[in-house]
């Protein structure tokens, strides 16, 4: 399987991407503060394929949660090109009761075996996670 995005320069510093699955994205160099950049759509882009994983995994175990987030960080080398060279991925569950180990399970199948992003970061950053649970 294939996919082709077809990315238009718009003058100055903004260039829109189709999408083959719908709406088209702007991206610029993240100094007008009205698109992301590249790299911060590679951080979105592994929060949003893991995410799906662990949504996925947990509806299949009929395991309900109030709400859940991603937050991303990435480091860059000093030297150019610059790219992320340690990402950290920070899971946080929202809900009453908990159900922990089968949360942890759904975000470690996303992991270890289904978040095709995350394995690709791999192959150039060094990639940490953890879980964090807010029961309310």
């Amino acid at each position: 399987m294939s996919h082709k995005v077809t990315t238009q320069w718009k003058g100055n510093m903004n260039f829109e991407a189709d999408n083959p699955g719908g709406k088209s994205l702007v991206m610029d160099d993240g100094s007008s503060g009205e698109a992301s950049s590249p790299k911060a759509m590679m951080l979105a882009s592994l929060a949003a394929c893991s995410g799906l994983d662990v949504v996925s995994v947990l509806e299949k175990m009929k395991i309900e949660i109030d709400d859940f987030k991603m937050e991303t960080t990435g480091e860059l080398t000093e030297e150019h090109p610059k790219y992320y060279h340690s990402v950290s991925v920070e899971y946080h569950f929202y809900g009453s009761e908990l159900n922990e180990s089968k949360i942890k399970r759904a975000v470690d199948l996303s992991i270890e075996k289904y978040c095709g992003v995350m394995e690709m970061f791999r192959k150039f950053a060094k990639v940490t996670t953890s879980i964090h649970y807010h029961n309310s």
